[in-house]
């Protein structure tokens, strides 16, 4: 078994109150991980904002929240200790996880940014965004649909870009004298990537990327998730918000496994819209329509989530796309969604027929 496969498999004989630990040192780790009960896992996260904000003059702490399981976790632990939320609306992703996070965030009492692209995905696909920096100024950023090689230009662009420019709105002219805290939802756990490359602090200039949950197994967020999400055999209220403390649930990541706030494509696995189309079809109309557009308009990439010959991503994933990786090569879910009664089997045989 390999060093991912324990890191990763599922435990079967963790109880409440059990210690668990990363398998292995991740190079950017101080120390080897030690075993940790959830509690103490919690008090380390605790520790590592506390380490930073002792360390330096931060002016503000904001929580990023992109409506998936890990950042769910994460903002829920940080809610009373966080300034703000921001969550970046893509313009790609699917309007119900938006929605989850007004919702949840509203629900806490907190401030929430809700963060907007410079550039549109479809301006992106359709080559009418021109660099304007160095010496490709002038020329077409992007062209197409992304595959893996188009990832750091469709991160850079909607993601990045518009964090980046909260940062300034927030800092204004004093960068050497005030810093920004983002909370991301990053571990070790997660993928081989993350495993090499997720630390705990990261610091960008007057901007310090902080992952507090880094050090958490799979383990512990499944027992955190059953410490707080509503038990109860009830009508639950809206996002499971059942009680003050509750831990909200985004019926997207039930459907689709994935927060499904951006759809760049660029790690798409195979028939994904499809799977997307089935529970979201307003969602994946507009990708249909672009698909159609960038056709007409004589783009080799024109279909969502397809391969260009060649391609290969280019750089990392980035910060905000923890799962980019995992996407691609996933085994289908159609199967596991019939299994578990999510769709029926005329239903499966439809999706199937239809992806042939």
């Amino acid at each position: 078994m390999t060093a991912r496969n324990k890191r990763r498999q599922p435990v079967g004989d963790m109880f409440p109150g059990m210690a668990d630990r990363i398998i292995g040192r991740p190079p950017k780790a101080d120390v080897e991980p030690e075993a940790m009960t959830l509690d103490e896992a919690i008090g380390r996260s605790f520790a590592i904002l506390d380490r930073v904000l002792a360390a330096f003059p931060v002016v503000a702490t904001i929580g990023l929240f992109s409506g998936g399981n890990d950042s769910v976790v994460v903002n829920h632990l940080f809610r009373r200790r966080v300034d703000a939320i921001a969550h970046v609306n893509t313009g790609t992703g699917i309007p119900e996880t938006t929605q989850h996070v007004r919702d949840v965030v509203a629900a806490w009492g907190l401030p929430l940014h809700e963060l907007h692209p410079k550039h549109s995905y479809r301006d992106l696909v359709l080559a009418r965004v021109l660099s304007t920096r160095g010496k490709n100024i002038g020329r077409q950023v992007w062209k197409g649909f992304p595959g893996p090689a188009g990832h750091s230009v469709m991160y850079r662009r909607l993601k990045d870009e518009p964090l980046q420019r909260l940062r300034g709105q927030i800092i204004g002219r004093h960068g050497r004298t005030r810093n920004v805290v983002y909370l991301g939802g990053m571990r070790w756990a997660e993928t081989d990537r993350r495993f090499r490359n997720a630390e705990e602090v990261d610091r960008e200039g007057s901007l310090i990327w902080v992952s507090p949950i880094v050090h958490w197994t799979d383990a512990h967020m499944r027992e955190y998730r059953a410490r707080y999400r509503c038990p109860i055999r009830h009508q639950h209220a809206d996002h499971m918000l059942c009680t003050p403390d509750a831990l909200p649930l985004n019926e997207v990541t039930v459907h689709l496994h994935m927060s499904g706030e951006c759809l760049c494509g660029a790690f798409a696995k195979p028939d994904e819209l499809d799977e997307i189309e089935f529970f979201y079809p307003h969602a994946a109309k507009p990708l249909r329509e672009l698909e159609r557009e960038a056709e007409a308009a004589g783009l080799t990439a024109c279909k969502w989530g397809q391969r260009p010959p060649g391609s290969r991503r280019r750089g990392p994933a980035g910060r905000l796309c923890a799962k980019c990786d995992a996407i691609e090569g996933q085994a289908d879910l159609l199967a596991e969604w019939r299994e578990s009664g999510l769709i029926t089997s005329s239903q499966y045989d439809t999706l199937t027929r239809s992806a042939a």
